[in-house]
């Protein structure tokens, strides 16, 4: 395998070391950007690398006062500074941190804080209704409930801040003076929840670091960037992602929510956004609806192809010729990070042509998250890049085309299930993490992943069927929102399945171009792409059922498809 070109970055051990390094070097450059709204009036407070690690020290000192020291505090709420100030002053002071969903459920919720022993949690006022029930309940171990914002009844953050900076002064420095142990669980973290009952994943700070690092390594990240922390901080892809801004001395502001991500971006004139591939490819469909709505389409295309002609003459005037579209988009924006899912290469591609470099990472919670990504050097379609250069992986249990589970080594691999011991000595054996994930190397190195092993198809015949292949081709339909292809039970044979694939229809769509039609004209439209479709595949991938429905797929809070939760709504809707 080729070496994966370098950048310049520094290894550093745990959070800790990460945090002062970049309040020494950045110092008074912004690294958070908070909106302030009181009714119509909108302000701005810019925090510094030192002011964060200043707020950092203090209320971490404060929780310490109030006797959280060695414990467990979870954090639930939307993306925002007093989100990220909690967590990493968790992490700075040896407390475990639990982050949890927002849109989790009352029961989900509380289920959660049983499980993870949480002593204390730290929430948004907009919980505040489940939290007064989870209290009431008084199922869970919980003492102290930390408010975001000053709320009547309840402790906040800015509150025990305020108590840390005056015992500070007073001299208690235990908190400032807390030496991290990198190898011992600091983070415990639900995994997203395809399945039933979810998996607490026990990370420690090495893990984290060690990505941090390989990631800097590859990823063309600058201190004159500015990141919107748009995925979930819950999830690993989004916390990491934001600890790597804060290592390379990005300013990161908070977006309003999914509806106003256009607005944000031209707002806070974003350059850097790591995203999950369902927003990559909404904002792409976007920009193309705008250039289609202008009358603009085929221009746009004549362009590309002088563009990309010119680009093999070594001269990239992308961005100049693309200004228009870029500027729709905030102006800024040069790079787009998108994991947690499979891109479709025909969106990263895309984005390319206009200027706007678009790399794809593959990893998983336990894995603290990144295993392999593109960079601007290694690039091909379809893959998800090379492996990172402290992590090893392997195929193991190779068929005749070379697929395989992948298994990975490496100092990012997590300590293990919480209380899953069973579990956890099933996907961690002789050091290598198994990731259910079916994949292939090509010869030079890149790394495909072919699906998860879990949705994999078998037909009676023994041919096998990734659904996610096939899902790529059909998402790009114009009809199509989004779809899932499963293997629907044949009523003839009890041991075989029926390809077919459930299709949400995009509403604008038909509004806007199919509105005189009936349901069976768009049916046979649909029907009509899917079978040229088949006509590119071998004989026993054609799909050969199709569902529609205006009603949005069942997913987890982090855009994946719970498949077998689906399957079972259809099975029962069919009956």
């Amino acid at each position: 395998m080729k070496k994966v070109k370098e950048l310049e970055a520094i290894e550093f051990n745990n959070i800790k070391e990460i945090i002062y390094n970049s309040a020494k070097k950045y110092n008074e450059k912004t690294a958070f950007i908070i909106k302030n709204k009181k009714g119509k009036e909108i302000s701005y407070t810019n925090v510094s690398y030192m002011d964060f690690l200043d707020d950092v020290n203090n209320y971490g000192t404060g929780l310490y006062a109030m006797g959280l020291k060695g414990k467990r505090i979870a954090i639930v709420g939307k993306n925002r500074y007093e989100w990220v100030l909690s967590y990493i002053s968790n992490m700075l002071g040896r407390i475990v941190s639990v982050p949890l969903d927002k849109d989790l459920q009352l029961e989900e919720l509380e289920n959660s804080l049983v499980r993870s022993k949480a002593d204390a949690i730290v929430f948004d006022p907009k919980l505040l209704k489940e939290v007064e029930q989870i209290k009431q309940n008084n199922k869970t171990q919980i003492k102290e409930y930390i408010c975001m914002d000053s709320i009547e009844g309840y402790k906040n953050v800015h509150e025990i801040k305020e108590q840390g900076k005056e015992k500070l002064k007073q001299g208690y420095t235990d908190f400032k003076d807390c030496k991290i142990d990198e190898k011992e669980m600091s983070i415990l973290l639900f995994t997203s929840g395809t399945t039933s009952k979810s998996k607490a994943v026990m990370l420690c700070q090495k893990n984290i670091a060690s990505n941090i690092y390989a990631m800097q390594c590859v990823e063309d990240v600058r201190s004159t960037d500015t990141n919107m922390a748009f995925l979930p901080l819950h999830h690993i892809f989004g916390s990491v992602g934001l600890l790597m801004m804060l290592a390379c001395g990005v300013t990161t502001a908070f977006p309003d929510g999914l509806r106003y991500v256009k607005q944000n971006m031209q707002e806070y004139k974003v350059s850097i956004f790591v995203v999950v591939p369902l927003l990559t490819e909404a904002i792409y469909k976007a920009v193309l609806k705008e250039i289609d709505r202008q009358g603009k389409t085929k221009l746009i295309n004549v362009v590309i192809k002088v563009s990309n002609l010119l680009r093999k003459l070594h001269i990239d005037i992308r961005r100049k010729l693309f200004k228009q579209v870029l500027e729709g988009l905030g102006g800024e924006l040069r790079l787009i990070i998108s994991g947690g899912a499979a891109a479709d290469p025909e969106v990263i591609k895309g984005f390319s042509n206009f200027g706007v470099e678009t790399v794809q990472g593959y990893g998983l919670s336990e894995t603290g998250p990144v295993i392999a990504a593109e960079n601007y050097f290694y690039q091909r379609p379809g893959s998800v890049g090379k492996t990172l250069k402290n992590v090893k992986v392997e195929i193991a249990n190779k068929d005749e085309k070379g697929i395989g589970e992948i298994k990975v080594k490496g100092p990012n691999i997590m300590l293990g299930y919480y209380e899953m011991e069973d579990l956890t000595k099933e996907s961690i054996r002789d050091g290598w993490f198994y990731t259910g994930d079916l994949g292939y190397f090509d010869n030079e190195g890149f790394l495909f992943i072919s699906g998860r092993n879990k949705n994999l198809i078998v037909l009676k015949n023994g041919k096998k069927v990734f659904p996610e292949e096939l899902e790529t081709l059909i998402n790009r339909l114009e009809l199509v929102s989004e779809c899932m292809v499963f293997g629907m039970p044949n009523e003839n044979d009890k041991n075989d399945v029926k390809l077919s694939v459930k299709v949400v229809y995009d509403d604008e769509i038909i509004k806007e171009k199919y509105s005189k039609n009936s349901d069976d004209e768009l049916y046979d439209a649909l029907w009509n792409e899917i079978k040229e479709i088949n006509a590119t595949f071998p004989r026993y991938k054609h799909v050969k059922n199709l569902i529609v429905s205006h009603e949005e797929l069942i997913k987890t809070t982090t855009k994946k498809v719970k498949r077998f939760e689906e399957l079972e709504r259809i099975l029962k809707t069919s009956k």
